[in-house]
């Protein structure tokens, strides 16, 4: 008997000391009043330290979170440092790699023992629902007079609510990244090498252009663009002696940038990888457009003669930008600047959008968001939460925001602002700006509008170029009554209808365009794929009407 009562007595200490702590660790959590009592805590001032030195010492967080290779450890970041002296709380993180925590996910959400956060997320919203219904996560929305910068930013920017509220009971269980640039949404600029341009018309009057219309800002016809292209597939443009070295005009098939999209505005159609936009406040596929077959054909005979390479359909980004960067072999190419590209920038300038036969002229519209909704999640137990939610709170502070983006200030910033800005500061010798990015700046959460960069933080010089060339060349062919995709909170219901239907239908699109693209289509073949894309066996309407549904509460209809 005496055995008996010890060992219940041992089991029912264990499930005490497991239920009172977060993430199953042992320990205790305090109440709002007794954190502001014994450990000075404070949110209102976001100026201040948020915990006392006492606080510092007794709370501690455990944040799970990704990095990329090239990142320093985030407990050796300089940046990391400076938020845990400027707030007094102490954060431990533990940093797997990309691929790893693409492996662990789904575990650590299921059992997240001794983890108060995941960092770098990735929540999708199906994810949040999930969890959120199992308890996992924590309503972030019931903590809010907390979080004065993101509850301001909720007051100041409902579209940012929308897309972070959890369309099946209205609360908010993770924290977004918003760096809005302007550049997500225009993904491709057309890039034409100069000086093969230049020969060309020197040896072909009929191409309709002069040397000197050869600068940044040339408009060309479709037609036009065909002779250039039919030049250079015909000769020696880089002078190695072989003529079938030569891309005419590049591209890398479906990719999030520099894809094929933009080809199809010679015929009017905005389309993306994904193939869907929103056309006069609706939800439209693209490839329903009547004109889309038409415009499938023209650039099937492009790929046919040459002039695009097939190689282009099934090349990846990373082979494509090795071969740019070899020797000269590109004619003309689509992505967001010249130097990524190519290792001659200096010879290539920047058109507008392709003009059609009947004068069509516009660019694809990315649904690729400038707010990532799922960045960091809470779970629920743990001890002092208030403390981290204000912590985090923190980040989308202006100034940490550039440097949790960037990098701290002295390394990727200048030590002395100017005109009230931060400015970035060149790169030691050797490397780039890219180099010091990613092996000082943890990203992730923070925010950064068009108000920061007018008044906070400037734009690298390399942002604001393709800012500056989208402005010129790409924003002012985007018909008003045609907008991206934002970010889409669903229902369970939803949910449910679009893993039944979704993957289907883009798998569907994706190998009969292929298909297309490399093999030609006629009449009947694309009046078969319509057909069969619209009925109820493959349900395109069912996703169609969720997506409505989604788009229309996201406006508040």
């Amino acid at each position: 008997m005496k055995k008996l009562f010890m060992a219940l007595a041992l089991g029912c200490a264990a499930l005490v000391t497991l239920a009172g702590c977060g993430g199953g660790d042992n320990r205790t959590g305090n109440s709002v009043s007794e954190l502001q009592e014994k450990y000075g805590y404070q949110w209102t001032d976001t100026s201040k330290p948020i915990l006392n030195d006492e606080g510092a010492q007794a709370i501690t967080f455990n944040i799970y979170s990704s990095k990329n290779a090239s990142a320093l450890d985030y407990n050796d970041m300089d940046v990391m440092k400076t938020i845990k002296k400027q707030t007094n709380v102490n954060v431990t993180w533990e940093n797997v790699s990309e691929t790893v925590y693409g492996q662990q996910k789904s575990i650590k959400l299921g059992n997240h023992k001794g983890i108060d956060a995941i960092y770098h997320a990735g929540m999708a919203p199906s994810e949040i629902i999930k969890y959120a219904k199992r308890k996992a996560l924590l309503p972030i929305s019931d903590y809010l007079e907390y979080m004065p910068n993101f509850k301001r930013i909720l007051e100041e920017r409902p579209d940012i609510k929308s897309q972070v509220t959890n369309a099946s009971d209205g609360k908010i269980y993770s924290l977004p990244r918003v760096e809005e640039m302007g550049l997500k949404q225009n993904p491709n600029l057309l890039f034409l090498n100069a000086k093969w341009t230049k020969e060309a018309i020197e040896n072909d009057p009929t191409i309709g252009i002069t040397e000197a219309q050869v600068v940044d800002g040339l408009e060309l016809t479709a037609a036009q663009m065909e002779k250039l292209l039919t030049y250079f597939k015909d000769h020696d443009m880089n002078g190695d002696g072989n003529t079938k070295d030569e891309f005419p005009l590049n591209f890398v098939y479906q990719n999030w940038q520099g894809n094929q999209c933009d080809l199809y505005g010679m015929f009017g159609i905005n389309d993306n990888p994904d193939h869907r936009v929103i056309k006069d406040g609706k939800v439209t596929y693209t490839v329903l457009d009547e004109r889309y077959r038409e415009a499938t054909a023209f650039i099937h005979d492009w790929i046919d003669r040459g002039l695009i390479d097939r190689v282009c359909l099934e090349v990846a980004q990373d082979t494509y930008l090795a071969t740019g960067m070899g020797s000269e072999k590109y004619g003309a190419f689509y992505w967001w600047e010249s130097a990524t590209v190519v290792k001659n920038p200096e010879d290539y300038i920047c058109c507008k959008p392709l003009k059609g036969a009947d004068g069509s002229q516009t660019v694809c519209v990315s649904n690729a968001p400038e707010v990532d909704a799922g960045e960091l999640i809470f779970f629920t137990g743990t001890p002092n939460v208030e403390v981290l939610l204000t912590y985090f709170d923190r980040y989308y502070n202006p100034e940490l925001s550039a440097q949790i983006n960037y990098g701290p200030i002295g390394t990727a910033f200048k030590e002395e602002k100017e005109n009230g800005k931060l400015v970035a500061k060149e790169p030691p010798e050797g490397l780039t700006v890219d180099n010091v990015r990613l092996t000082n700046a943890p990203l992730g959460v923070c925010y950064l509008t068009k108000n920061e960069w007018d008044t906070v933080v400037e734009m690298e010089p390399r942002a604001q170029l393709r800012l500056d060339r989208l402005q010129k060349y790409a924003i002012p062919f985007v018909p008003e009554n045609v907008k991206p995709i934002p970010n889409l909170q669903f229902t369970s219901e939803e949910l449910n209808k679009l893993s039944t239907y979704e993957a289907n239908i883009n798998s569907y699109i994706s190998r009969n365009l292929m298909s297309f693209l490399m093999n030609g289509v006629s009449e009947a073949q694309w009046n078969s794929f319509t057909t069969e894309l619209q009925s109820t066996r493959v349900g395109l309407a069912q996703v169609v009407e969720v997506y409505q549904a989604a788009y229309d509460r996201y406006l508040g209809k």
